[in-house]
């Protein structure tokens, strides 16, 4: 045998031996050798590789920290969503969630959920602690770690590879056998008290900075650079559930899952327990409760899952957040300080907000030194005054917040607290909002909660904040364009408006402090980049009042163009989903504002091409129905069985319209308070008009309880599941994915058997593969677009 195989079967032999005490020590917490031994072992494995470089692989304990450092983080993109969950504070938010979970496996459970002598039937749950971390998704292909990920927005994360790969907790490769060829593993990196305290200490003897609380340690040690830093930090990773499987399967519960994560070497946590009813939910709740302080590690609760995974699927997803897991939080800890100050920051509505500066205090480990105090009308509510002592409390993450006062601690010398009658930012005047509720054919003014800069795009932190937030993430996507740098734009004025960022020129930007001409030209090419959003994401961008993301994509996917979404009237909104009367005078209103119709010209002049459908989703053809109608002009005394009445009696809206004492008089199903009310109604022109005007816009829209019907099942790809994967060229996979599902597809972010379609760009990996070995059919990017424009879709 020769000396390099010798070395090869030498290492091979460490290697395992290592993995072995590694596993012994962070997973089953039962080593087996003194430190020293293990450091003797680690110290020849290293040595031997020194030798034989051509014998190192990525999986081997030596490599945990090796390259340089890094300019940036790279985006991952989450093909399974990881998605946050519900909270539960209170006993009874628990026990609501069990109700909610028996309700929804009705069928499963033979019944409504309950026996025959109406006592509940228990569903298992799985236990564990919520540890105070930063979620991340760690991929192994073929049981080697190949990619670590952030949580991120849920949707796309940042790729910390380098740096998961320094924790010692986390396995290079898989041990045992039976692992799926792809495993997506999900669970917290936290750092220990002991460990927290231990690398606060050794920052204080150098000069260095310290950390406010483990979490934020961890966050911040999980997010450098350079990975050696990340090395030297005490992370550890704890799994608590799976993301992506391909080329296998897993176990039928939750537990199972974890204890075979378990035997493959992934940590999990040593607090794990089954529970056979909520109450022995509440139980464990308590128990771990009270030993809160003991333990190694910071939790803010506990997390509670339906352990059966079929039961989970059943059960589903609302919004961002499953229906079949719960996280149950502790009581949020409060302390006692003094309220130095009442500052006020301006929003990008121009909204007044007043924050409270607050003599420094630690508050669950955290020094609390500002709190939110929401709006004036909370702080007459608290009757909070200048110099008061109040109660802080501070719950996970949240904005700490000031709870109540402490009368009998004011000082003679406090102060109230006065909104300022000019803007501290601009100089504008301050007005207070007026809160106008619609209803039944009336309007009721008064005045509302917040008070409002009314300086608009001339008050810079308001510009400010707009840009920011027109090009963030979620909305236009600029990247690299961030706070300081949209301060400096500002500042400048180079940027009056969010279409002004598609003007600048190389001149203006390399003038900028930190540029030069590589930073300069990125940031450039990333505004061009952003020329042609998706209509969701222009939407989202525009920052129109109480439109969040969700309503964005809700508005994009129904009305299918700008244009459209731009003239529609609120009371035409009202018939999409989730969209009420507030949310829809604010859309109407501030697309009806002068000021907005310029910017969204200056932009689509600077070269923004929104991609958009053009056309009205299917599904909401022929959507409003007559009855519907009446009974959204809020007609008084007429609720939704006399609408109907009214619809069966007259047919058509100019009938209705022009009905007299003799029409209305002759009708049954309506009483003579109300028959008097449709006809006060519409003697009012104003009135008689606006109904016209809608009627003639849900014709136009294809809305129209006339107009003709379009079956969803029979769009052209009704019932089939799509798959996309690499880089597509002409279009984001954003925008594919929405093309597709206006035809009628599903998109998934997994192939399977069901799968009908693979849309395959450059860069296609581990999906192409899978569909070539299923016998998917598979299309690159210009079968699809000839396939596309076969169904009248264009770019």
């Amino acid at each position: 045998m020769t000396q390099a195989q010798d070395a090869a079967e030498r290492i091979a032999a460490l290697r395992s031996e290592i993995d072995a005490h590694n596993y012994r020590y962070y997973v089953l917490d039962e080593p087996s050798v003194p430190d020293a031994e293990y450091d003797r072992l680690f110290r020849e494995l290293k040595a031997l590789e020194a030798e034989h470089p051509e014998l190192i692989t990525p999986d081997s304990p030596t490599q945990r920290v090796s390259g340089s450092a890094l300019a940036a983080f790279g985006t991952i993109r989450h093909e399974v969503p990881m998605l946050s969950l519900g909270n539960a504070f209170e006993e009874q938010d628990l026990l609501d969630f069990d109700r909610r979970v028996r309700d929804g496996l009705a069928d499963e459970l033979g019944g409504a959920g309950h026996d025959l002598f109406g006592d509940a039937v228990s569903i298992e749950y799985t236990c564990e602690p919520k540890l105070d971390g930063l979620a991340v998704s760690l991929l192994y292909e073929h049981g080697v770690l190949v990619r670590g990920a952030t949580r991120g927005d849920g949707t796309t994360g940042e790729d910390i590879s380098a740096n998961v790969r320094t924790i010692r907790n986390v396995p290079l490769k898989l041990h045992g056998a039976g692992w799926p060829e792809v495993l997506e593993v999900r669970g917290e990196v936290f750092m220990s008290k002991a460990g927290f305290e231990a690398l606060n200490a050794r920052a204080m003897e150098v000069g260095g900075k310290t950390f406010a609380n483990p979490r934020n340690a961890a966050a911040g040690s999980l997010r450098q650079l350079d990975s050696k830093i990340t090395a030297s930090r005490p992370l550890e990773f704890c799994a608590y559930g799976y993301g992506r499987v391909e080329g296998g399967s897993l176990p039928g519960t939750q537990y199972e899952i974890l204890q075979a994560l378990r035997v493959w070497g992934i940590p999990i946590s040593r607090e794990l327990k089954l529970a056979a009813s909520v109450q022995d939910c509440r139980s464990y709740y308590q128990d771990i409760g009270a030993r809160r302080d003991a333990l190694a590690y910071e939790i803010d609760g506990v997390v509670f899952k339906v352990n059966r995974i079929d039961w989970q699927r059943e059960l589903g997803f609302r919004a961002r957040e499953p229906r079949w897991a719960i996280a149950h939080k502790f009581p949020a800890r409060e302390e006692l300080t003094e309220l130095v100050n009442v500052e006020f920051q301006v929003g990008r509505t121009g909204a007044i907000t007043p924050v409270a500066r607050l003599k420094p205090v630690q508050v669950g480990g955290v020094t609390v030194t500002n709190a939110t105090l929401h709006n004036m009308d909370e702080v007459a509510r608290l009757g909070l005054m200048i110099g008061d002592t109040v109660v802080i409390r501070r719950a996970g993450d949240v904005i700490p917040q000031v709870m109540q006062v402490v009368p009998e601690r004011r000082p003679g010398d406090a102060q109230p607290v006065r909104v300022p009658e000019h803007c501290p930012v601009c100089g504008s005047e301050v007005e207070r909002t007026q809160l106008i509720k619609r209803g039944k054919g009336r309007e009721s003014v008064s005045a509302g909660a917040v008070y409002r800069c009314v300086g608009r795009l001339v008050c810079q932190a308001q510009l400010k904040q707009s840009i920011i937030h027109f090009a963030s993430r979620r909305a236009m996507e600029i990247d690299g364009l961030g706070d300081k740098i949209v301060e400096q734009l500002v500042d400048r004025g180079l940027v009056k408006s969010p279409a002004d960022l598609y003007a600048l020129t190389y001149d203006q930007v390399v003038q900028l402090e930190g540029f030069a001409e590589v930073s300069t030209n990125n940031l450039l090419n990333a505004i061009a980049a952003s020329r042609a959003p998706t209509l969701a994401r222009f939407i989202f961008a525009l920052g129109i009042p109480d439109v969040g993301e969700e309503t964005a994509k809700l508005l994009a996917r129904t009305l299918g163009s700008l244009e459209r979404v731009q003239r529609a009237l609120p009371e035409v909104l009202t018939y999409l989903p989730d969209i009420g009367h507030e949310v829809a005078y604010e859309i109407h209103n501030f697309f009806e504002e002068e000021h907005n119709q310029d910017v969204i010209a200056q932009l689509l002049g600077n070269g923004v091409q929104i991609q958009e459908d053009g056309g009205l989703h299917p599904e909401f053809a022929a959507y409003a129905t007559f009855p519907d109608f009446i009974d959204k002009l809020s007609i008084p005394y007429v609720a939704a069985t006399g609408a109907k009445n009214l619809a069966t009696h007259f047919k058509t809206v100019e009938a209705l319209i022009s009905a007299d004492w003799l029409d209305l008089s002759a009708m049954k199903g309506l009483n003579e308070r109300a028959k008097k009310a449709v006809r006060d109604y519409f003697s009012d022109t104003l009135h008689a008009e606006r109904a016209r005007a809608i009627e003639a816009q849900l014709r136009e829209f294809g809305m129209h309880w006339e107009s003709e019907k379009q079956q969803v099942e029979g769009l052209p790809l009704a019932g089939q599941t799509w798959v996309l994967t690499g880089t597509l060229e002409a279009m984001s996979r954003d925008v594919a994915k929405g093309k597709l599902e206006f035809l009628g597809a599903k998109v998934a972010g997994s192939v399977s058997a069901k799968t009908s379609c693979v849309v395959a760009g450059p860069g296609a990996g581990s999906k192409l593969a899978k569909a070539s070995e299923l016998g998917v059919a598979v299309l690159d990017e210009q079968a699809f677009l000839e396939q596309l424009a076969g169904y009248g879709i264009s770019l």
